[in-house]
């Protein structure tokens, strides 16, 4: 379960560098930096969900994921249209975060680690009272 929210938080670094690029050609505000925007923010908090044992955070991971994987294919079809392939190395290595958080998030521990319940779990100890001696 922390080996996804280590792909987690690499998803986020990534989205933000994609995010990031056009940030540094142009300071505006737009959709596309809002969108990206979105992704880093969700990225984030699946990955923190996921840590603490909350509920649903494989599930945001999973559409974090999938957000980052369309833009690193975006990405790739733009270097494609641009006819720059040599450059389509970057678009692989910007994949690794998406594609293992796709594999990794929806794997039974941790869809079982953030279960409902799961975020009340007790840090150790006993759970009941022991008969007093």
């Amino acid at each position: 379960m922390a080996i996804a929210a280590v792909f987690g938080a690499l998803l986020a670094a990534e989205v933000l560098f994609l995010g990031g690029m056009p940030l540094l050609s142009d300071a505006g505000l737009n959709r596309f930096t809002v969108v990206f925007l979105v992704l880093f923010v969700g990225a984030v908090a699946g990955s923190l969900m996921v840590v603490q044992g909350r509920r649903g955070g494989w599930i945001v991971l999973m559409i974090v994921a999938s957000g980052g994987l369309a833009a690193v294919l975006i990405l790739l079809l733009v270097l494609a249209a641009l006819d720059v392939a040599g450059l389509a190395w970057v678009a692989v290595l910007l994949s690794v975060g998406p594609l293992s958080c796709l594999v990794l998030a929806p794997q039974r521990s941790v869809r079982e680690w953030s279960r409902a319940g799961a975020a009340r779990r007790s840090a150790g100890g006993r759970r009941r009272a022991a008969p007093s001696r």
